[in-house]
């Protein structure tokens, strides 16, 4: 996959920074399988080759969320990868995360960056062409964009985007676009044709008995596109 993702973008917001991951894996405690908790299951997929994790366990109390995101900065750490958590900018800052991930209820990028500052990540969850164009101008590095197919855990925004929807999106916005939804390894690449630059997983890689293998099948499965 080492074309995927292998952007680097100006943007007049904050100072230039490398999207150069192209698995970014989601955390959901609930989805992994019953041979690991969430740290082995994080850590098996980083030693697959998952270089990007956004800490998203939005019914935990401040403490442990802190603890856990605490867990996987030393993990991150361990194996060079990014470390991102979802809405929780105190949570960020105080185990200095590698930047934060927006919900489209959480605060504006604008916000986010002024308390962050430009040395941060800061992306976005997009279900459409406006909020994506939205979240661009406002100085997001990256999205994700979904559910591109179905899935229960995405169910909630509605039916499937579809390829051609992605694509649209891949194609009108600078930023690098992370298909989410339903991607399987054999969905791989069909997804990355449409222009994005890599793909967002949760249960694909969590719920599955060995995350390092799932981490390096989905890698395999892009080879032939590159």
């Amino acid at each position: 996959m080492e074309r995927l993702g292998q952007r680097v973008f100006e943007r007049r917001f904050h100072v230039t920074m490398t999207i150069d991951f192209p698995l970014y894996l989601i955390t959901d405690r609930h989805q992994v399988h019953p041979h690991h908790d969430l740290l082995s299951a994080v850590a098996a997929a980083l030693q697959g080759g998952v270089q990007a994790v956004q800490l998203r366990e939005k019914d935990l109390p401040a403490a442990d969320l802190f603890a856990l995101g605490t867990g996987l900065r030393q993990l991150t750490h361990q194996y060079n990868a990014k470390l991102l958590i979802n809405d929780r900018i105190d949570i960020a800052q105080a185990v200095d995360a590698d930047g934060v991930h927006l919900a489209e209820q959480s605060l504006s990028v604008n916000e986010a960056r002024r308390l962050l500052g430009p040395d941060k990540l800061i992306a976005a969850s997009t279900h459409s062409l406006e909020r994506a164009q939205q979240v661009e101008r406002e100085g997001a590095d990256f999205i994700t964009f979904s559910p591109v197919y179905y899935t229960a855990s995405k169910a909630e925004y509605g039916a499937p985007q579809g390829l051609d929807r992605l694509q649209q999106v891949c194609e009108q916005i600078a930023i690098p676009v992370f298909a989410l939804g339903g991607i399987t390894p054999q969905r791989v690449t069909a997804v990355c044709q449409t222009g994005a630059a890599g793909i967002a997983l949760i249960s694909a890689i969590l719920a599955d008995k060995d995350p390092c293998s799932a981490a390096i099948n989905f890698a395999d499965h892009s080879k032939p596109t590159l």
